[in-house]
């Protein structure tokens, strides 16, 4: 029985309920291909120096190379999450990996000063692939984990995208330095996107042979109740869920400074530190890699805890001081600039599973997938937006208005979160089917 809680429903029992070895196996496949995935976003953006000179474009085209991630997300984010429901994990995952595979194969074939358009569209490709990632890790989380180890296992899944990005951040501008001759930065290319489409193949037949849909029995109660709504039926409700779409905004905000910082950040280091290049790169990597710390920190603190509201408002006014001192910081020496970016990191990057795991237990029992959909169409458009604002304040106005800029959008963030509900409702079937008052 569901006592007197109006908002969790009477669903058949399931008789057993257990959770298999073979859940690792299975986190640790999708680990490496969403950081397969979200390797490229930021490939040509982070040496972008040297992508401008090499295929004689604008600096504008490189950042589109990374805003086609944010562009191609915002259509197709629904689709997706409709065919994650109904074709389950196995086909949604092989189904990214064989395009994000497929378009790094384009890329390699695209090292030449003259084909920048095939390179674009083999961006394209892993771009729109992203569809099928991002929604991935709460769902997977919930289909593959009990109630103890659910928040730690999405947290681990937005980890591998985090690794992606880190190893995007790091091996491009070590691989294929500035100041060289064009032969020379052919060689690096074909070097980064040859080793990049050998592992990526690897990586495919991996999610071939040994990723799974499901377990044969639920890991939880709450996955044991949770029924089957119609993909539209489960949109509305949660459009019409206040909470969620505060959440839905404070996330994409967030999400969103985090993306412009990222997208922009060799032309930010550059403007304080004309021969940083391989130090925006190493800046990127420790912003990533604090993130991924953060991201398991608070993973862990959710599943001992429960504090799904307090953590994520702690953590994202946290955030907001990191971008504070990043903002009034950045010019005075790298040393100063590694340490603010470490706190940027982990903060920002750290609330993104505590963002997941919050829509859960505020939309529960409607499907996980669903709302990190809408989470990440959020910070998708924030993106753009974002990146676009502070390109424009960058250029036109000044760097430090551009940050400022960003400090103002975090600060209404958090007032916006702290206005969202705590009312668990996965948390309440789980503990309500466990007998507890």
């Amino acid at each position: 029985m569901n006592g007197d809680n109006p908002e969790v429903k009477s669903l058949p029992e399931v008789k057993k309920i257990k959770v298999y070895g073979t859940r690792w196996v299975v986190l640790a496949i999708f680990v490496m291909y969403s950081a397969s995935n979200a390797f490229h976003w930021t490939m040509f953006s982070i040496i972008a120096d040297v992508i401008t000179e090499y295929y004689g474009i604008s600096m504008a085209w490189v950042d589109w190379t990374t805003m086609i991630y944010f562009l191609l997300y915002i259509p197709f984010v629904f689709p997706a999450s409709y065919l994650l429901e109904k074709l389950g994990l196995r086909k949604i995952v092989l189904i990214g990996m064989v395009g994000t595979c497929a378009g790094t194969w384009l890329k390699l074939g695209a090292v030449s000063p003259d084909r920048f358009w095939l390179a674009f569209l083999g961006q394209s490709i892993v771009a729109f692939c992203q569809v099928f990632v991002l929604s991935v890790p709460s769902r997977l989380a919930a289909v593959w984990f009990g109630p103890a180890q659910v928040s730690s296992a999405c947290s681990i899944g937005v980890f591998g995208n985090q690794l992606g990005i880190a190893l995007g951040f790091i091996l491009p501008p070590l691989l294929v330095p500035a100041g060289k001759s064009t032969d020379e930065t052919t060689y690096s290319l074909y070097v980064l996107n040859g080793s990049a489409s050998v592992i990526l193949t690897l990586i495919l037949l991996l999610v071939l042979f040994f990723f799974k849909d499901a377990p044969p029995t639920p890991p939880s109660h709450a996955v044991a109740q949770q029924d089957s709504t119609e993909f539209v039926i489960s949109l509305k409700n949660l459009l019409k869920d206040k909470s969620f779409m505060l959440l839905f905004s404070a996330y994409g905000i967030s999400t969103g400074v985090f993306y412009a910082i990222s997208t922009l950040l060799n032309q930010i280091i550059l403007h304080y530190y004309p021969n940083g290049n391989e130090d925006a790169g190493r800046i990127g990597l420790v912003i990533i890699v604090a993130g991924m710390i953060g991201s398991v920190c608070c993973g862990v603190i959710l599943d001992r805890y429960h504090k799904f509201k307090e953590t994520i408002l702690t953590v994202y006014a946290l955030a907001l001081m990191g971008m504070v001192l990043f903002t009034f910081t950045v010019s005075t020496g790298l040393y100063v600039v590694y340490i603010t970016s470490f706190l940027l990191g982990f903060f920002m990057t750290g609330l993104l599973p505590i963002g997941f795991e919050l829509a859960a237990e505020l939309t529960y029992p409607e499907p996980e997938g669903t709302s990190s959909g809408l989470l990440n169409l959020s910070a998708s458009v924030c993106g753009i937006i974002f990146t676009n604002l502070y390109s424009v304040i960058f250029y036109q106005v000044d760097a430090m208005w551009a940050n400022i800029s960003m400090c103002l959008m975090l600060f209404v963030g958090t007032v916006l979160l702290a206005c969202t509900s705590s009312n668990l409702k996965r948390q309440a079937a789980q503990t309500k089917k466990n007998g507890v008052p």
